[in-house]
């Protein structure tokens, strides 16, 4: 249901017409953005109260006097409500919600267990495949961690399957005695699959039932007079228990549970979670959502949980470090989310409440770190605005570099930095086109204008300081294209390296000022400066390999029109490679079967 034009939005007319039933509310500005996304229980109730002759708190007043107009969705229940308030949360990304900025899902631990030989992988994005997914895990590190671990123990392979179907003699991991070698015979699909299955509950926490089933196959190979497999399996249980031994369990309670923390400075939150799957410390990970001043803890707890867990499903108990908002509407629709039953705890007692002060001491550990960074950033754009002589302050920054080796694949980079840090999300990257080869100027111009046109055209935030990796060149073609996208106030600079390329003795010129500025190695202005110029460097250089990689790949030949694979086969079969074709002369093409003087001359021109 829409509210209608925004120019003809009635409060009074909206409420009378509104549904007394559950459902979602957004709040919608002049241009049609949305700047806050809600649930209600009774949506014109929890709507009037908006419109009410009653004092709001500041970030209240501040979102109505921008919103322009309403729209709502009915539910069905409140759990529906529920997950379709997160997900326009992670679509909209309001400007007035908690919003976790985590786009990157977590890694798991793939096994190919219908297969003879099972396979174990470290997988990341979407679980489509036939197997096992054991997870998630905290990060990258922790999956290859694991992995190795579990190859150890059990000799399971890793490698991938076009590999190992083409092994006719065993692999390097094989002498290193960390594979059977299944690809070549070495071990019987049988005994394979007990150690796959050894690696299962090794990955799933459960270490008691490895060393059970180990002790019975170490007993079983002696009773068979089996001594040398009885001695590695008794080697396997040895070093598990080593394993066991590092590892922090608490109080022996084998539970899976998530522990959730809050903790603020200076305005700033941080939230800490800690992975616990059979009372084992498995993992942790700091977050920092985005939060609007005047928002208290126990919403931002509410809103991670019902974020984080929407997207990855929940075990079966979370417990936070302080209340939650709506408890029990939060565990429903977690567990119709996950498919199992979850509480949600915050008052918890023994060794959770053990992990409970850990979470906090990791949670208030990094909002103090978060209020430092920020408060030193603030210093940084002070100090930058002083050099810059700048009105204020600049709240947002934007960066271009140009990346090409020789004008080959040349790609620019654009990223951005707020008063927030940077805001990896808004970074882009453009394939250069128009400009010619090794044409630097030329290769900003494009990227500015390609840039600035759409967001002038799609009413896109600007930056309030514009930069280039460069000199005067770079910064007269940046200005031009701004000066006719009727952009000309926006500040603009020119970074060039310093002599030698050493850091701290770059070079910033201006428009209007004869003589470059040389703030010096010690300027903090120069150094939040050289940290954007490197990320968008960074950013260029990553492009510009990516496409030159996936230019080497591809032939010049494929592009000339009516040159099939065959045709080229043959060719570059006959010449002995490309570099053979660009040295034959059009003569000898024309003498090759099935190529004419038309298609001959084509062929040359391509190369020539």
């Amino acid at each position: 249901m829409s509210a209608g034009n925004e120019a003809r939005f009635d409060p009074k007319l909206f409420l009378q017409s509104l549904t007394q039933g559950c459902g979602v509310y957004r709040m919608l500005d002049p241009a049609g953005a949305v700047l806050y996304v809600g649930k209600a229980k009774n949506l014109r109730r929890r709507v009037a109260s908006y419109f009410g002759s009653r004092s709001h708190q500041p970030r209240i007043r501040k979102l109505m006097n921008r919103a322009q107009r309403v729209e709502v969705t009915v539910t069905g229940t409140e759990q529906e409500a529920l997950l379709l308030e997160c997900t326009l949360i992670k679509r909209h990304r309001p400007r007035f919600n908690v919003y976790l900025r985590d786009d990157k899902s977590y890694p798991y631990v793939y096994a190919s267990i219908r297969e003879p030989f099972p396979r174990f992988a470290f997988h990341r994005g979407a679980r489509r495949g036939k197997g096992r997914y054991l997870g998630p895990y905290s990060n990258a590190a922790a999956v290859r961690d694991a992995l190795g671990q579990a190859q150890k123990l059990f000799r399971i392979r890793l490698c991938e399957n076009s590999y190992f179907r083409h092994r006719q003699r065993p692999c390097l991991q094989y002498q290193l005695n960390r594979c059977t070698a299944p690809c070549v015979g070495m071990v019987s699909e049988e005994e394979y699959a007990a150690d796959a299955r050894q690696a299962l509950l090794f990955l799933e926490g459960k270490n008691d039932a490895v060393l059970e089933d180990l002790l019975a196959r170490m007993e079983q190979a002696s009773a068979n007079l089996e001594y040398e497999r009885a001695g590695q399996l008794r080697d396997r249980v040895a070093a598990l228990q080593r394993i066991q031994a590092s590892q922090s369990v608490a109080g022996g309670a084998a539970r899976d549970l998530d522990v959730v923390a809050v903790e603020e400075s200076a305005g700033l939150y941080c939230v800490a979670v800690l992975w616990i799957r059979r009372g084992t410390l498995t993992g942790s990970r700091l977050f920092y959502p985005r939060v609007v001043p005047g928002v208290d803890s126990e919403e931002v707890s509410s809103a991670f949980i019902a974020q984080h867990y929407f997207e990855r499903g929940a075990p079966r108990e979370v417990i936070s470090s302080g209340p939650v908002e709506r408890r029990e509407m939060l565990e429903s629709a977690l567990a119709l989310k996950s498919g199992h039953t979850v509480a949600v705890r915050w008052r918890v007692r023994g060794w959770r409440r053990r992990w409970v002060e850990l979470a906090r001491r990791n949670a208030q550990e990094g909002a103090l770190q978060q209020a430092r960074g920020a408060r030193n950033l603030a210093a940084q754009l002070r100090a930058l605005a002083k050099e810059l002589r700048l009105m204020r302050p600049p709240e947002r920054i934007e960066c271009f570099d140009i990346s090409h080796t020789g004008g080959e694949a040349p790609v620019a980079s654009c990223v951005v930095f707020t008063s927030e840090g940077a805001s990896r999300a808004e970074y882009r990257r453009f394939n250069i086109k128009g400009a010619a080869s090794g044409d630097d100027y030329g290769a900003i111009a494009e990227a500015v204008r390609r840039r600035y046109s759409r967001q002038v055209r799609e009413d896109g935030a600007l930056p309030e300081l514009l930069l280039v990796d460069g000199g005067r060149g770079q910064l007269a073609a940046a200005r031009a294209e701004l000066e006719a996208l009727r952009l000309g106030d926006m500040p603009v600079a020119a970074v060039a390296k310093g002599f030698g390329r050493r850091s701290g003795r770059e070079r910033i010129y201006m428009s209007g000022l004869e003589r470059p500025l040389l703030p010096g190695p010690d300027s903090s202005a120069l150094k939040l400066i050289a940290r954007i110029r490197d990320e968008a460097h960074r950013l260029a250089l990553e492009g510009h390999r990516q496409r030159r990689r996936g230019v080497r790949r591809s032939s010049v030949l494929e592009e000339v029109p009516g040159l099939g694979p065959k045709r080229r086969r043959r060719i570059l079969r006959h010449f002995g490679g490309l570099r053979g074709v660009q040295a034959a002369a059009l003569e000898d093409l024309r003498k090759l079967p099935g190529i004419g003087p038309e298609l001959a001359q084509r062929i040359y021109a391509a190369l020539h």
